[in-house]
């Protein structure tokens, strides 16, 4: 098995890479992702390798960036948009909500959309205003996209391509405080499916639910239960947009309890349709109530105020509490 040690955001160049090497049609657009390569530096070097025809370097204008893609994507092409921050994305959203999601179907499948839109979300970078947003259930809601989100520097590498590839239009969330943390690559082939879930560690007390930058505070959350004798099972959502429930129906089955964690509010969020879905399809397995552990119902605050707002391993802990001690 070739695999290789690299950070997410490397990761993510080097998926983007591989896409554009195989495709000709594959286009990449955003606000100084060319010379730059991104304020995150995601697409270094690919302008110099790819040529400014192919890694586009957009006007400051998110409504026309994903309105330029969607004549791509008629024309044939697959386009990968960059939003530099979560909160900028708004700007888009009439294009992504009122073309995006529908010309396939108002199209009667004439067009497809093999459109990707890269949106790094979620906060822990102690960015100011407008920088730090979990917008993923505003998407998730609209039907026409698919949400999906990594998680692992591998995940990330395979991800990218795979939605690259995919026909329909795809809103590629990246956790921003992850891009610097370094994971196994597999070069050889991807571990999951675009749009499935995967379990991250096995357990049977409580099966806790995520995704993006939460998982690795619920991996450690897991470490600290299991030394005090509470077997966690994690898995990762992956796909929000749609959700891959299988394998969190088998895992509550086996542990009767589940807790679903998030940074976005709970309300009307991917958490709450998690548990409204596992309830009504495991309400016979259940020994306590789905417990949601999430951002609060605020804008997102202050940079001092950011890990008071984000879930941590003691909130974690403290749904676990919650949901295993229900019958007592």
């Amino acid at each position: 098995m070739a695999t290789t040690t690299m950070t997410m955001a490397k990761a993510l160049n080097e998926g983007l890479r591989r896409a554009m090497e195989r495709d000709k049609k594959v286009l990449l657009m955003g606000e100084d992702i060319g010379k730059l390569g991104g304020v995150f530096r995601i697409t270094d070097g690919l302008q110099k390798d790819f040529g400014e025809d192919r890694v586009i370097d957009s006007p400051l204008a998110e409504s026309a960036i994903v309105g330029t893609a969607v004549g791509l994507a008629i024309r044939g092409y697959r386009t990968v948009c960059e939003m530099q921050f979560d909160g900028f994305v708004y700007p888009a959203f009439d294009q992504i909500v009122s073309q995006v999601a529908k010309l396939h179907k108002r199209s009667d499948g004439a067009y497809t959309m093999g459109l990707v839109i890269r949106l790094p979300f979620q906060g822990g970078i102690g960015a100011i205003e407008h920088h730090s947003e979990s917008p993923e259930a505003y998407f998730a809601h609209t039907a026409g996209l698919r949400v999906v989100s990594c998680s692992t520097p591998n995940d990330a590498y395979w991800m990218i391509q795979q939605a690259i590839e995919h026909d329909d239009p795809i809103i590629f969330c990246e956790p921003k405080s992850r891009y610097w943390e370094k994971g196994e690559v597999d070069l050889e082939g991807p571990s999951h499916e675009l749009f499935e879930s995967a379990r991250r560690r096995e357990g049977t007390d409580v099966t806790v639910i995520g995704y993006g930058a939460s998982m690795k505070t619920i991996m450690r959350a897991a470490d600290t239960a299991a030394s005090e004798g509470v077997s966690l099972e994690v898995i990762d959502a992956r796909s929000l947009s749609p959700l891959d429930l299988e394998p969190m129906i088998a895992s509550i089955e086996k542990t009767g309890r589940f807790v679903t964690v998030q940074e976005a509010p709970h309300t009307a969020s991917i958490g709450s349709e998690l548990v409204a879905e596992l309830t009504q399809r495991c309400f016979y397995s259940l020994r306590a109530p789905g417990i949601r552990v999430s951002g609060y119902h605020v804008p997102y605050p202050p940079t001092r105020l950011e890990e008071d707002y984000r879930p941590s391993v003691d909130r974690i802990l403290d749904g676990v509490d919650r949901v295993m001690g229900f019958e007592s």
